[in-house]
């Protein structure tokens, strides 16, 4: 029971929107530049995870303290704060202790690989404290999705391929009290256009939380891009997104993966688009926002297979 409050509290079913972007960025690293460094990969693992769940339950803790409307799916089902009468005293206790190990692990990490994590990764912390805490929360502000889908998505990629690749893709270094910052820009773009499905899905997802907490977030004064825009716009925003997401199977292409994996991953866009539509005509947070991370797990793990599976044809 303790295990099924601590899961809820943190929303452990969400975490593919960082452990994804991680395995991307990792066998992008192995593709491109046949590197693989399983310590670095530990460390990070352990460091985002944590960082992820922490977020997530200061969010909930957050809204369990802020909240004017006190009923309905939203907060007496979906806040695992008020559905299992958890102590806010113990939540905070967790929310530390989270944030503890992934700072931990993320010092080690940076003393493996070197000031560009700590830089990346110090700035992803305060994004991800930012979004959830504060006068105004990030994710009370219509820039929530920009943020978690650039962080989220592409950061996390490109912090996940360097603890691998290294001085391919960029260096932070101090010399003689100078900064001296050197990054392969052809690289690092290319890294940015191959994360566009992750940036896009977990902009997606976020999109459509805020599209199914529409009513409660106008009550709640939380001003979210879809109660600027009206949910019309939101709807259709959302499934552009999700068409743009396909845009990344050309940059593969340039990259030399073979035409018939990129073939394979085009056809998860069948089921995309059938989820896509059933969220559309009932877009609710109880029976079909699920569809979001469903359609951002199938279009992101086709492309990790992908790229794994290229792997193969890159191996001299």
């Amino acid at each position: 029971m303790v295990v099924q409050k601590f899961f809820k509290l943190v929303e452990i079913q969400t975490k593919a929107a960082s452990m994804i972007p991680l395995l991307l960025g990792t066998v992008y690293a192995l593709f491109r530049f046949h590197e693989f460094q399983a310590w670095h990969f530990v460390l990070m693992l352990v460091s985002l995870l944590s960082f992820d769940m922490a977020t997530t339950a200061i969010n909930n803790y957050y809204d369990y303290k802020k909240a004017a409307k006190k009923d309905g799916y939203g907060y007496e089902i979906h806040n695992a704060i008020v559905r299992y009468h958890m102590n806010p005293g113990a939540v905070v206790a967790v929310i530390v202790t989270l944030l503890l190990i992934a700072v931990l692990a993320g010092i080690a990490l940076f003393f493996k690989t070197g000031l560009l994590v700590l830089l990346l990764g110090g700035l992803s912390f305060a994004v991800g404290i930012l979004y959830s805490f504060g006068p105004i929360p990030i994710s009370r502000m219509p820039l929530g999705e920009i943020f978690s889908g650039l962080f989220m998505g592409f950061v996390i990629i490109f912090i996940s391929a360097y603890i691998h690749a290294g001085e391919k893709l960029a260096s932070l270094t101090l010399q003689g009290g100078t900064v001296l910052l050197q990054v392969h820009l052809a690289e690092v773009l290319w890294i940015f256009l191959v994360s566009i499905p992750a940036v896009l899905g977990i902009a997606n997802i976020m999109l459509a939380n805020n599209i199914c907490d529409l009513e409660e977030d106008l009550e709640n004064k939380r001003y979210t891009l879809p109660v600027y825009i009206g949910r019309t716009h939101a709807l259709r925003l959302f499934r552009v997104l999700y068409y743009a997401a396909y845009a990344d199977l050309i940059v593969l292409w340039f990259l030399r993966v073979p035409l018939l994996l990129l073939v394979l991953a085009a056809l998860t866009l069948i089921p995309v688009r059938q989820n896509t539509r059933k969220f559309i005509a009932e877009p609710t947070k109880q029976f079909t926002f699920a569809l979001s991370v469903r359609n951002f797990i199938l279009t992101n793990a086709a492309r990790i297979a992908v790229l794994g599976l290229a792997v193969l044809f890159t191996i001299r």
